[in-house]
């Protein structure tokens, strides 16, 4: 009497997706994906300001 070893279950196939990647948002249609800082403070507002300037406008 000869047994045959079963075979190993196969690992299933990454599924085909077939929708338009463009109705899909991204972190660039965020305002966190521009830099955007959460809301704060007007001391916070002016820091921002004063760091970010360029060294031509002082």
């Amino acid at each position: 009497m000869r047994t045959t070893p079963e075979p190993e279950p196969r690992a299933p196939r990454p599924a085909l997706v077939f929708d338009d990647p463009l109705d899909q948002q991204t972190s660039d249609d965020t305002d966190r994906g521009w830099g955007e800082r959460p809301e704060g403070d007007s001391a916070a507002d002016l820091k921002r300001f004063l760091d970010e300037k360029p060294p031509h406008h002082l």
